[in-house]
């Protein structure tokens, strides 16, 4: 029998680890690091062009398509060949136990839920949304040094997954729960027990002590889940005072937001008539110096210090031909001195 396999989705920096270490405190889940099983499945040549993979993309697309038209079964068969693969791994990790939940939390099925949907039709889906301006504030402050205008070069958040969740959010076909980031700290039992009764388990209290999870090292958030054994009300307006204190990010915010439909942002889980009240509320009510304590930790981490290295050589590397080119020379030479053979 097969694992129950239950999808955490949601933006990066909107909670999503936080809330996986609630569900995997769990006796009968099993959790763990982002694995990514999907996403390449989910651009290989046949329903994507991958431009810069190692092969003719092009001539591997129609060539599958075409074995594909062939099978019984067509596109059906290669769902379900899709669903196999990773099922099976999923049955592995979970100890081949059919009352064991596995919970896959890796944000960017955010945005390859329609592929999602033909090989796992029956999955339940676990979505967790947070207030726009806070993702990006909280992106920012953490990877880019709270250099906005870089953050948007980068990593266009408000583009690439608000609309996407919204589609999500909006498909009838799928069995979700819908968790907004700032009830999910502010209630957090109330919460968790309508999140268990969505996947009919039983609630039990040591879900809410995050020092109790069982999710193990790899890909996910290496900076603020480590700050707390619990969860805190003190993120929620972190990102009103910091941009109230800074006009420049708050017009930046505006503009960006702008882009996105009134009816994704509501689906997404917030009004676009009162999304931008709580900074309003922090000019009305607090002067400037008090404004600037709101800001972002700026404390060194190691991961922050490697983020901050892979970004400046990213943009040499793109901004100049010469270390471009003595990359390339290095990698070359890197290829040759590791050669097995």
């Amino acid at each position: 029998m097969d694992s129950q396999v239950v999808f955490l989705v949601g933006a990066p920096r909107s909670g999503t680890t936080m809330l996986e270490r609630i569900i995997a405190s769990h006796s009968q889940v099993m959790g763990g690091p982002e694995p990514h099983l999907l996403t390449p499945l989910a651009h290989l040549g046949v329903w994507a062009k991958v431009e810069k993979a190692p092969y003719d993309h092009i001539v591997a697309g129609i060539g599958q398509k075409d074995f594909i038209a062939s099978l019984p079964g067509q596109e059906r068969d290669y769902w379900q060949a899709c669903r196999c693969y990773a099922q099976h791994l999923y049955n592995c990790a979970s100890g081949g136990d059919e009352n064991i939940i596995y919970l896959d939390k890796t944000p960017e099925y955010a945005t390859i839920w329609p592929f999602m949907k033909k090989v796992f039709p029956d999955a339940k889906y676990i979505v967790i949304s947070r207030h726009p301006a806070a993702v990006f504030s909280s992106f920012a402050n953490s990877f880019f040094e709270g250099n906005y205008a870089l953050t948007q070069q980068h990593e266009a958040l408000f583009e690439r997954y608000i609309p996407s969740i919204a589609g999500l959010l909006r498909d009838p076909d799928l069995a979700l729960f819908h968790v907004k980031y700032e009830q999910l700290v502010s209630e957090p039992e109330t919460m968790t027990r309508q999140l268990c009764q969505f996947l009919q388990i039983d609630f039990e209290s040591e879900m809410l002590n995050l020092s109790a999870s069982k999710t193990t090292q790899g890909l996910g958030d290496p900076i603020g889940i480590k700050n707390y054994s619990g969860l805190s009300t003190k993120s929620i307006e972190r990102w009103a005072t910091e941009i109230a204190a800074e006009p420049e990010k708050y017009q930046f915010l505006r503009k960006l937001l702008s882009r996105i439909s009134d009816r994704d942002i509501a689906t997404y889980g917030y009004s676009p008539e009162t999304l931008w009240q709580p900074v309003e509320d922090v000019l009305a009510n607090q002067d400037a110096a008090a404004r600037r304590k709101g800001n972002h930790s700026a404390r060194w981490t190691s991961y922050k210090l490697q983020r901050k290295a892979i970004i400046t050589l990213r943009n040499a590397a793109q901004n100049s031909l010469f270390f471009r080119h003595s990359l390339n020379k290095l990698r070359l030479a890197c290829d040759v001195l590791l050669r097995e053979y």
